[in-house]
């Protein structure tokens, strides 16, 4: 098992490199050794969590963890349960889809090796992040995720490509560093990083660790996690709430500037429409989960229970969802709106961790929805981005007016997207569903005991109706924006008449019988999971349940499709019919010449890039800390030529010298008593006039002020510093 482990991680890394050299030599063997490396990946967490779903493999406790000591200092560590063998399994099956899809999507494009090589290398990083059982681990796998994943968004080398991933990276690096502050803050109070002996620690500060023993399936791990907090906290530092909260805020920082939550979800809306589609489906359905994993880590480990915590999730959840909807109602790019998209799914199911964390014990519904729309939402954007990818590949567009009407006489194009669209628009029948319902069973059950008074929270009942509006109605924008696109593609005809006769023509040729493979199957899951919730979505969600600590209450819905349940479905389609009928069709649409327009309505001071962090942190901060900078260097010169005239005014010296130092006086009046017998006896017809004495301390006071700039140059410090490093490595080796 340790070694399944370690090698689902460092197998596809290993190979990438292995992949790049085949590459130099055969662009069609890199291919098929890529789909092979990615195919073997999912069929080895494929057998894993078979033999979970069978009981043939006992998963879960410290016992499992697979330890790789003195790797980068801490050592490494794995483990396996399963919610980690779902979510591996959908990363590599999402990594082998996309592997043969781009076969053919990169056909005409430059740099292939290089984007197999990081290809490889994010899907080890990947599974990094998933198996670890530390948050050292993750943050490595974290680190390398990121800074390989930008690649993908910087592949074509153009203006806006690297722009927008210069913003990924930033916020990828500073979302970093942020989080690593916070693991260290973390380290410092506890003396541990592992999930399982982190288990519970807001609880036990809060004094209500004897508690455990009621809160359901977790409790065993939570008492675990408390003893071996109670070791590891020896010989640290004070564990307050305070301090703990920093450090989570910190790690929050960090997860959740990956994940795409609100405020941090300026990446998304840029980095999507610039890479490539396989590589879109990849950032959008999977590295945002890994972001996801990191919070969910916090609110069902560390926060467990933690109302404000919770609190301060469902905010930005609910901040995230209906921004994100907005952005996609307002976007004329097909990629675009699909990352909008992204960002507004996250927030669905942040609402959900949110209120698990609120409903505490009865979090049962809030845990295994938020659970279960990260699974669909992965597999729903895979089928959309590569939908997306199709389009891309034959038009080299993506503004919705150049693609208009090409979906028209393509069945299987279309069945492909109406698959993704029905599934993310949470329809009954589709994956969606099942997940949305289950959040928003969550809201309703959470008002229900706030009307009962046997709750007490941050909400009133009033403001959490509030949410649940803001739910439904973000829902509904779901629904407007995917039929905005789904019309575009599929309905409207061209507003070229040529244009839209070279489409009909293409009809078979749009993709080839890989790519159409991969395709269909990714979308055929999307029904076949919410045509059978009980048999499948439920077993799904069960897998989570170890991980998401849940209260021993689990259940499904008593029925999945009663009128109550249907209700919240059929508002928000409701809703969202409407919004394309009000909004999209008399504002966004415009009528000029019989030719239908999409119109960008979204103003350019609403984008916080541009507006807010961009000037803040390439222009405010820099100015802000130089002037703070110059002023502190002012000060101090001001507080030594103080004291200088104060404090330690110099004193008079009696036989001060007026020049030089007695050396050079001893030895000028020498060389002056010599010059003197000389100009007496031997040069008298010549004698010399030279003062020694001033001439030997001006030379004194040159090589002075030399010897002081060297001492003060960068130069000089470098040098200095390579000496002691070159007899530090002498002293080493011998």
């Amino acid at each position: 098992m340790k070694f399944l482990l370690t090698g689902a991680v460092f197998f596809p890394m290993l190979s990438a490199v292995i992949g790049y050299i085949i590459g130099r030599k055969s662009k069609e063997m890199r291919n098929y050794f890529a789909d092979a490396v990615t195919g073997i990946e999912f069929g080895v967490f494929l057998y894993l969590l078979i033999r979970i779903l069978t009981g043939m493999l006992t998963v879960g406790g410290s016992g499992e963890i697979a330890e790789l000591p003195g790797i980068c200092g801490m050592g490494l560590f794995f483990t396996l349960d399963g919610f980690r063998a779902l979510y591996g399994t959908i990363a590599a099956f999402m990594w082998f889809m996309s592997t043969l899809f781009s076969r053919e999507y990169f056909a005409h494009y430059r740099n292939r090796n290089r984007y197999y090589l990081f290809l490889l290398l994010t899907l080890g990083a990947t599974e990094g992040v998933f198996l670890s059982a530390d948050f050292y681990t993750s943050f490595i796998f974290f680190e390398i995720m990121s800074l390989a994943s930008y690649v993908w968004v910087a592949h074509d080398e153009r203006k806006e490509s690297l722009r927008a991933a210069a913003t990924y990276l930033a916020v990828a690096v500073i979302g970093g560093l942020v989080m690593l502050m916070g693991i260290f803050l973390l380290y410092s109070m506890t003396g541990t990083l592992r999930y399982d002996q982190l288990t519970g620690l807001s609880a036990q500060i809060a004094g209500s660790a004897g508690n455990f023993a009621n809160q359901g399936a977790g409790a065993a791990e939570q008492s675990a996690g408390i003893a071996g907090l109670a070791a590891g906290m020896s010989g640290h530092g004070t564990v307050s709430t305070g301090r703990l909260w920093a450090a989570g805020l910190c790690i929050l920082f960090g997860f959740g500037a990956k994940a795409g939550a609100f405020p941090l979800h300026i990446w998304l809306p840029k980095a999507h429409p610039v890479a490539p589609a396989p590589a879109s489906a990849l950032l959008s359905g999977i590295l945002t989960k890994a972001g996801m994993f990191g919070i969910l880590i916090l609110s069902s480990r560390i926060f467990s229970g933690d109302a404000a915590f919770g609190s301060l999730i469902l905010l930005i959840g609910v901040a995230t969802m209906v921004v994100g909807a907005v952005l996609a109602l307002f976007s004329v790019d097909l990629k675009r709106t699909l990352a909008c998209s992204s960002v507004s799914q996250i927030g669905f199911i942040l609402v959900g961790v949110g209120m698990s964390g609120l409903l505490a014990q009865e979090n049962a519904l809030a845990l295994r929805g938020s659970f279960l729309h990260m699974v669909n939402h992965s597999l729903i954007k895979l089928a959309l981005f590569m939908a997306a990818g199709v389009v891309f590949m034959n038009v080299h567009k993506l503004d919705l007016n150049e693609v208009q009407g090409f979906g028209r006489k393509k069945p299987l194009l279309h069945y492909i997207f109406l698959m993704g669209a029905l599934g993310i628009g949470g329809m009954p029948l589709w994956n969606g569903y099942v997940s949305k319902t289950l959040i928003h069973e969550s809201i309703v059950e959470y008002v229900e005991l706030l009307n009962e008074g046997a709750v007490a929270g941050f909400f009133s009942a009033d403001a959490m109706r509030g949410i649940e509006w803001a739910f439904l109605v973000s829902g509904g924008l779901t629904v407007a924006y995917m039929l905005k696109l789904y019309v575009v593609l599929f309905v409207e005809k061209n507003n070229n008449p040529q244009t839209q006769e070279r489409f009909d023509g293409l009809k078979g040729s749009y993709m080839n019988k890989t790519s159409a493979a991969a395709l269909t199957v990714s979308a055929t899951l999307l029904p076949v999971m919410g045509f059978f919730p009980n048999q499948i979505m439920n077993p799904l969600a069960d897998l989570g349940y170890g991980f998401l600590q849940g209260s021993t209450n689990a259940y499904g819905m008593a029925s999945w499709f009663s009128p109550e349940n249907l209700k919240g479905a059929g508002i928000s389609i409701g809703i969202g019919v409407l919004i394309y009928l009000i909004i999209v069709r008399l504002w966004l649409v415009e009528k000029k010449e019989g030719k239908t327009i999409y119109v960008n309505r979204w103003y350019k001071y609403l984008d916080l890039e541009d507006v807010v962090y961009r000037p803040i942190l390439l222009k405010a901060l820099p100015f802000v800390f130089g002037v703070l900078c110059r002023v502190l260097d002012s000060l101090v010169d001001f507080v030594v030529v103080f004291l200088r005239k104060t404090v330690y005014r110099d004193s008079e010296i009696p036989h001060e010298l007026e020049e030089g130092t007695p050396l050079t006086h001893a030895l000028g009046c020498v060389a002056n008593g010599w010059k003197r017998l000389c100009n007496a006896t031997i040069r008298r017809k010549k004698p010399r006039d030279v003062d020694y004495e001033h001439k030997f301390a001006m030379v004194y006071e040159e090589l002075s002020e030399v010897g002081t700039i060297i001492s003060r140059s960068l130069s000089f410090g470098l040098l200095l510093f390579c000496i002691g490093l070159i007899i530090t490595v002498v002293y080493l080796l011998l």
